[in-house]
């Protein structure tokens, strides 16, 4: 397999376990304010189902596939830790670009401190389960056998 295809196999995977985890939380009415997909139709002039899209492209295709490329230089001995390294730099680049660019400020600190704190949250389960993922995906060296 391919190794692009199966980091964004991974991306989705983890892209995944965090809308469930954003979800849940929207359900338990926990932080309702803070709503990335919201956010993102928002920020597009789209209405929410495009917002879900934009956040599956972005970790699926974008983060997905950047961990794919970039992992062989990623700390970490093992595919979770380089998965929980990159979930902390996805969302640091959230917390520096997406999160301003939507009005919400720097570390989306405009819904308070607890903004931050549970959005890496789900980064470092987006980061574990993609890197978990990518670990038991067949490498592009992989020998078929038949």
């Amino acid at each position: 397999m391919n190794n692009i295809v199966k980091g964004m196999i991974a991306g989705f995977a983890g892209t995944v376990a965090l809308s469930i985890l954003m979800a849940m939380k929207s359900a338990m009415g926990v932080m309702p304010n803070l709503d990335i997909i919201k956010m993102l139709a928002g920020m597009v002039g789209a209405p929410i189902a495009v917002g879900w899209i934009v956040h599956f492209t972005i970790g699926t295709i974008a983060w997905g596939g950047a961990f794919a490329v970039l992992n062989d230089h990623v700390p970490g001995d093992s595919e979770i830790k380089k998965g929980l390294v990159f979930g902390v730099a996805a969302w640091l680049a959230m917390m520096l670009a997406v999160m301003p660019m939507a009005g919400a400020g720097f570390f989306g600190l405009n819904f308070g401190i607890m903004a931050p704190v549970m959005t890496l949250v789900l980064h470092l389960v987006f980061g574990a389960v993609m890197g978990w993922t990518y670990a038991r995906l067949p490498s592009a060296d992989a020998k078929m056998t038949a």
